[in-house]
């Protein structure tokens, strides 16, 4: 159920995440710092024959390169998810479509940050220390105003957020993140809403274990008020 204080978690390239506290995370870059390794060793590897013993010990290599790239990213992305839930108890993320995101020119930065998975694994985190997890509409999250709601228009080169209504200034990713948590906040203010959001369990790793003898169900009714 919906309950406690709720956080607007905004993430992107120059900050890997950005909350509607005032949060910022510096994003790692888990691929570029290894890249010239990796270089070096994939290199090694297509001077090798094919099928060879020397082959197959040169590509283990590589394989334990990538291996140590993907625990080392996902080791974070579990201490993010455990520090979000250990700040509030509602956690609010953007609706988006990593995978479409990723085919565009900036496709190797959003695939080294790995979003989708961040995403999977705050999910699950929040569902194993009982915390509530919401997603909601991303569009025009960066254009408006947390105060006011009133739009803003700033390009991508725009690290401030300055309304002119209401004169509230803030960081860009931070006003981003609290717009994230209001329409958060409003959407579980909806009638209906909690008996969806009750489900989000449903096909996480360890949920069939506790729900194997009844599913999460959805529950009709009227929802808490406003929490602002």
């Amino acid at each position: 159920m919906p309950h406690g204080h709720p956080i607007g978690v905004d993430v992107g390239l120059s900050k890997f995440l950005a909350t509607s506290d005032g949060v910022l995370v510096k994003s790692p870059k888990f691929l570029k710092v290894m890249q010239s390794e990796l270089k070096l060793l994939q290199r090694r590897l297509s001077r090798k024959k094919k099928r060879s013993k020397n082959y197959e010990k040169q590509r283990i290599k590589v394989a334990r390169l990538h291996h140590t790239i993907d625990n080392t990213r996902k080791d974070f992305h579990f201490k993010q998810a455990h520090a979000l839930c250990g700040a509030g108890d509602m956690v609010f993320v953007e609706d988006l479509d990593y995978r479409t995101l990723a085919q565009g020119m900036l496709g190797k930065q959003m695939l080294d940050a790995g979003f989708g998975q961040f995403r999977t694994i705050t999910k699950y985190v929040c569902w194993k220390r009982g915390k509530f997890f919401g997603e909601v509409n991303a569009r025009g999250t960066s254009q408006e105003c947390p105060e006011c709601g009133a739009t803003v228009k700033k390009d991508l080169s725009v690290r401030v957020h300055h309304c002119q209504e209401c004169g509230f200034i803030a960081d860009r990713d931070v006003a981003s993140g609290q717009v994230i948590r209001n329409r958060g906040i409003e959407l579980i203010s909806t009638a209906g809403h909690v008996g969806i959001q009750n489900a989000y369990a449903d096909g996480l790793p360890g949920a069939e274990v506790s729900q194997s003898r009844s599913k999460s169900k959805t529950r009709k009714g009227t929802t808490r008020k406003s929490l602002k």
